[in-house]
């Protein structure tokens, strides 16, 4: 990945928890990616209050690593995906000109535009922004991305055992990859309804962190990793999973947590902070 303008990170970070970005000012980005914790958030459903997007909060982090954004992969760059969202009614209900319009009335904010991008705030300026820093939440360091760096004691003998059963049981076949899946479209309920029944088609989520980042499945319908995994192996394998291999693959999904700023990725405790309240 080419190196990041580190102005522009530093910029993009602080308009990620900018109340601003909505309409109203009560939300920011991170209302529902929380990136003290795991991304996203603990909830089933994130949004404004009374009508949330029906489906399930995806983490921000390593999402630069997927070949699409979304459950149903319908934006291929960061900056259409974050006017998406800016312009969604069940989210921001704005324009990205018009928060660029209310930055512009911000003489800090525009120094810091004119320091990063030449210019006062504008449209594209602010979403490249957001997007520059949400390329760089990237998430190394995971004890399987030290194994297969050539640590032969980052993993247990569980953890391998595990990995084995993951890679002998098909799972591997759409979770594969840097990202650990991100990389291709799938349709659920292939053997057994998944969840909500639409979308169908989705895009394969990364399993980077997935021990952190419950509830699961693009519905949320999944409270745990195990039931996760029970409920993977029915619908997308056909397979009726012991307990001893559900234990053995939520192991090697734990080897999956990696760092951000030198702090282990972990799950979101309740909803994530108030935007203006995220340092």
């Amino acid at each position: 990945m080419p190196a990041l303008d580190p102005q522009r990170v530093a910029l993009g970070e602080q308009l990620f928890s900018d109340r601003r970005l909505s309409r109203d000012e009560t939300r920011s980005c991170s209302s529902c990616h929380d990136i003290q914790t795991n991304g996203a958030s603990a909830n089933v459903h994130d949004g404004a209050p009374g009508r949330p997007p029906p489906l399930n909060t995806p983490t921000v982090f390593n999402a630069s690593l997927s070949f699409r954004l979304h459950w149903t992969g319908n934006f291929r760059t960061l900056e259409e995906e974050v006017e998406h969202i800016m312009r969604h009614p069940a989210v921001m209900a704005t324009s990205p000109d018009d928060v660029a319009t209310k930055l512009r009335a911000d003489p800090e904010k525009v120094r810091q535009f004119r320091d990063a991008y030449g210019r006062e705030p504008d449209a594209a300026a602010l979403l490249d922004a957001i997007a520059t820093f949400e390329r760089s939440l990237l998430t190394p360091g995971s004890r399987f991305d030290r194994w297969l760096a050539g640590d032969t004691d980052a993993l247990t003998p569980d953890e391998l055992a595990g990995y084995q059963m993951f890679k002998s049981f098909g799972c591997i076949s759409c979770h594969q990859g840097v990202n650990v899946g991100g990389n291709l479209f799938q349709r659920h309920d292939v053997f057994r309804q998944l969840g909500s029944v639409e979308p169908q088609v989705l895009r394969v989520p990364s399993l980077r962190n997935v021990a952190a980042t419950a509830p699961y499945f693009h519905d949320g319908s999944a409270a745990t990793l195990p039931d996760a995994v029970r409920a993977m192996g029915l619908a997308q394998l056909d397979r009726v999973l012991t307990d001893r291999q559900i234990d053995g693959l939520v192991a090697f999904l734990h080897t999956l947590t990696g760092t951000y700023k030198d702090r282990t990725i972990g799950p979101a405790k309740a909803a994530p902070r108030a935007a203006g309240d995220a340092p």
